[in-house]
């Protein structure tokens, strides 16, 4: 089962997500800011994580930045309501930019890319392709 984390400051947006992913089979932990990201990447070692970028504390841009400092392979999407981010140069260094939306297909169809191409990367390496969902 692959981990999902979901990096939102609103506690209803963590709340929507995290059961969507779930009933979609992906195991959730959810952080309310980049600190708490930091700490979760660490402890729950997530196969993806779905980052918000303005959050008071350290934003996502920040969290961003950590994240891929100790894990550069580890996919990340910016989820923001702001689509001026796509502008700001540390935002290329995700994986993916999504646009909020009351539609969140374009989110799930994302993850759900940036989990396969994980997998077959690991697959191609020679690592079995349940290790990638475990």
């Amino acid at each position: 089962m692959a981990r999902i984390l979901i990096v939102d400051d609103e506690k209803n947006q963590r709340l929507l997500y995290r059961e969507d992913f779930e009933e979609q089979g992906y195991e959730v932990r959810t952080a309310e800011n980049g600190l708490e990201a930091l700490r979760l990447v660490d402890e729950f070692l997530p196969h993806l994580v779905v980052l918000d970028i303005s959050m008071p504390g350290m934003d996502g841009m920040e969290a961003l930045s950590g994240i891929l400092a100790r894990y550069p392979d580890l996919p990340v999407v910016l989820h923001t309501a702001y689509s001026s981010y796509r502008d700001n140069f540390m935002s290329w260094s995700a994986h993916a930019y999504v646009v909020k939306s009351s539609d969140r297909e374009e989110l799930f169809s994302t993850v759900r890319r940036l989990l396969d191409e994980q997998a077959a990367k690991k697959n191609q390496a020679g690592t079995k392709p349940a290790e990638v969902g475990e």
